[in-house]
């Protein structure tokens, strides 16, 4: 077995093979860039090589630099996790030029399925159904315009070099193809150093599932079933779990089956995902194949009990599958969700910064569940603007799919980041969903359920009560360390309150010690809350409410307290009842009026401005392309109007709520 691995990545992934390369005694080398100097996974190696600035094209992606760092460390091979260099045909050659043994695909694997143009001229003429499209290069907008008519709206406008939702947009129109194209042309020069476009027909309602497999360098391949990916957002998915609660076990057999032809069409010798698009009826067609390790592969572990980096390990190194495809079996349902670095709120927009805190869930079996997080943060690490925006991964495991999205939904209430805008409420939210609940998943499920963004969701009742009763028990608290601390006063504190979420105020008596009473005194019941786990400075609210855990994220405000349980926040005020009765005299607060003005949504830079002071500007009109997280935002007029002041120019860095444009 090697005895030194060399990590050609950074973040969770690169912290993830370093966990198995200490399970199975190999020591480990990473390198890093700039951004990533004090990084986990650099502390986590037993060697680390600096490689250059923090972009990506000049670090992780410069081939030569990788080279040299096997070569000053002694490393015998190269993982190269997901993105940058793992599907580089080129690299994985190179590799082997120079005596280093490349932990994925063999380089004409990685060439006849890694590049999407040419993986779907090989599956045609291997008969393989594929999605309708032009299967060839793009020369320029016009060419995409006519290819785009030929083909029927709407359209998909792909990197061939894509992944990871880099360098795709959908069209519906020739409008849609002007502005998307360029676009995504860029992305894809920026994101992997390739250009190449290929357009293909857009299934609507589709559902996106793919098959993983795994094949040595004897001959034998095979697949550890399904992954359903279906909730995506931007082509990024961001809920992935296994098995697909589509598939039945004859669609499933078909798949896995066809995916294992398709291997082993290109000798494959690798960890690889084969992905199709499928209809609710089942009916289903290649799409493309990731020769490397996808973002995603936790979910297929749960369900299988192997370890997916090990058995790329033992496959480079020329070691045999230890197993047949009948010794696979499907166990439990797996869930995955993924924490990014965005705020919902804002439209899903990346946001960066330090991670103030971070409180990720204990990882292990809970009572019906177990939870598995991985990640390549710590509380106080930086989330910048040059990689993929993600934070963790959270995955839970149960026997069955509803029991593992009922483990998901408490893990993501017990998980607490601050610093950031981050997408943990958005995530339960869908969690409780009862569409997503019942399995009836299709990539257009997010901007199905959320035409208009996200906002949070309104308190159902049995929330209502979970932040009436923890923000009387908090208020509590608070009285009972006022009054001590107050000369002459003793230690007893005021039981009549009235507790206001949003605007519904309800009377309550408060009682007990260790549990607390809650009397609801105009509803003739009780709220008993126990096993509290809280104290003043606390982010984080435990306990028990009617026999039910929870976990509730607080923070105090004037009068109460801001309280968010799973995707429901709201002020949470605890007043006496005069006090109660004077703010119902108070005026609401007027919001600011920014309509003449064009602020910049998120963190980042400056791709283009394309508007002048004097200007005359239509509702709709492109007003600046902004980028960060290498993806490109196009901002719009969202009103007619005269350009009176401009703010920013291309290249100039700035921050969420930053004034670029202003309007006479």
């Amino acid at each position: 077995m090697f005895s030194k691995i060399l990590i050609a990545n950074r973040g969770e992934i690169a912290v993830r093979v370093i966990k198995t390369c200490r399970r199975l005694g190999i020591a480990t080398v990473v390198v890093y860039s700039d951004a990533d100097a004090g990084s986990l996974a650099v502390e986590m190696a037993d060697e680390s090589v600096h490689i250059g600035p923090s972009p990506a094209n000049q670090s992780y992606l410069v081939a030569d630099k990788i080279i040299d760092a096997c070569r000053q460390t002694g490393a015998q091979a190269v993982h190269p996790g997901f993105g940058f260099l793992s599907e580089n045909a080129g690299f994985a050659q190179r590799c082997a030029d120079e005596g280093i043994v490349f932990i994925g695909p063999n380089p004409g694997a990685i060439s006849a399925m890694g590049d999407k143009i040419e993986s779907k001229k090989f599956a045609q003429a291997a008969g393989v159904s594929c999605v309708p499209g032009h299967i060839g290069e793009i020369d320029d907008t016009a060419h995409a315009i006519r290819i785009s008519e030929q083909i029927g709206y709407p359209v998909m406008i792909k990197a061939s070099a894509g992944g990871g939702g880099k360098g795709i947009r959908v069209a519906w129109t020739q409008q849609d193809v002007e502005e998307g194209f360029p676009a995504v042309r860029a992305e894809a020069k920026a994101s992997f150093g390739d250009d190449r476009i290929f357009i293909e027909k857009f299934i609507v309602s589709p559902r996106h599932i793919e098959i993983q497999v795994l094949g040595d360098k004897h001959g034998n391949v095979v697949h550890l079933f399904e992954r359903e990916c279906s909730i995506q957002r931007r082509n990024q998915k961001v809920i992935e779990e296994a098995p697909s609660p589509l598939l039945d076990e004859a669609t499933r057999n078909a798949m896995g089956a066809q995916a294992v032809a398709l291997a082993k069409a290109v000798n494959y010798d690798s960890a690889g995902t084969v992905e199709f698009v499928a209809g609710q009826d089942k009916s289903f067609f290649f799409l493309e194949m990731n020769t490397r390790l996808q973002v995603e592969h936790p979910v297929t572990e749960l369900i299988t009990g192997l370890d997916l980096v090990e058995q790329m390990i033992r496959s480079a190194w020329g070691e045999k599958l230890a197993f047949e495809q009948k010794d696979l079996k499907i166990n439990g349902w797996a869930i995955e969700s993924r924490i990014y670095a965005e705020d919902p709120y804002r439209k899903f927009l990346p946001s960066i910064g330090r991670l103030v805190r971070y409180a990720p869930p204990e990882e292990g079996q809970r009572e019906g569940y177990k939870v598995r997080n991985d990640a390549g943060v710590r509380e106080g690490d930086e989330i910048s603007m040059f990689y993929d925006p993600m934070i963790s991964k959270l995955c839970t495991w149960a026997p069955t799919r509803i029991a593992a999205v009922d483990g998901m939904g408490r893990a993501l209430e017990d998980f607490h980041i601050e610093g950031l805008g981050q997408n943990i409420p958005f995530l339960n939210a869908v969690m409780d969903q009862e569409r997503f609940r019942s399995g009836q998943l299709s990539t257009n499920y997010i901007k199905d359920e959320f035409p208009d963004g996200f906002a949070g969701t309104e308190p159902t009742p049995a929330q209502i009560d979970i932040l009436t009763a923890v923000g009387a028990a908090m208020q509590r608290v608070y009285a009972a360390r006022a009054r001590t601390n107050v000369a002459g006063l003793n230690g007893t504190v005021r039981d009549e309150w009235v507790v206001a979420v949003g605007h519904a105020k309800r009377r309550v008596k408060l009682s007990g010690d260790e549990d607390l009473t809650v009397d609801l005194l105009d509803e003739g019941r009780a709220l008993i809350l126990s096993d509290i786990d809280w104290r003043p400075g606390k982010p984080v609210f435990r306990g028990v409410l009617g026999g039910a855990a929870f976990t509730v994220q607080v923070a105090p405000a004037a009068e109460g307290f801001t309280i968010r349980h799973r995707a429901a926040k709201a002020r949470v005020l605890v007043l006496t009842p005069r006090s109660a009765e004077l703010h119902d005299m108070l005026p609401e607060k007027q919001a600011a009026d920014t309509s003449k003005l064009v602020l910049s949504p998120m963190p980042g830079l400056v791709v283009s401005m394309d508007v002048a002071a004097g200007q005359q500007v239509r509702e709709g009109e492109v007003v600046c392309v902004l980028e960060a997280m290498k993806m490109q935002n196009i901002i719009r007029a969202e009103r007619d109007g005269v350009v009176k002041a401009v703010n920013a120019k291309g290249g100039d860095p700035v921050a969420a709520d930053e004034v670029l444009v202003e309007f006479a």
